[in-house]
């Protein structure tokens, strides 16, 4: 047999505040969310710090499979990831595909990502 309580009744002590507005808009924190989803995966974030270090801050599959020692499916999917949280923008040439930072993510970016070097 077992006892049910009641739920205690907590009031703030007096001196004190309670939080009653919202440090971001939901829409903002669902769209930050997909981003921090996106860049929760070590891979991910190789492939970006790769693809904002290279000579034209664009890279091909082909120039991101060997570095990372994965095939070309695995990085495509990586790669698919961050183009539909909106990170990366991906350019079709012929048979290939071109990926770059989007511009507009790159303050986000910035912030979110900590290092001297990295993205900046």
């Amino acid at each position: 047999m077992s006892t049910r309580r009641g739920a205690a009744r907590v009031t703030a002590p007096s001196g004190t505040h309670q939080v009653t507005g919202v440090a971001i808009g939901r829409d903002e924190a669902e769209r930050l969310a997909v981003v921090l989803k996106a860049l929760s995966d070590p891979t991910r974030l190789q492939l970006l710090a790769m693809i904002e270090a290279s000579p034209d801050g664009e890279a091909c599959v082909n120039d991101l499979t060997e570095p990372l020692e994965l095939s070309q499916p695995t990085i495509s999917h990586h790669l698919k990831i961050l183009v539909t949280a909106g990170i990366l923008a991906r350019d079709k040439r012929g048979l290939w595909s071109w990926y770059s930072i989007v511009p507009d993510q790159l303050q986000t970016l910035r912030a979110l990502l900590p290092g001297p070097t990295f993205l900046r």
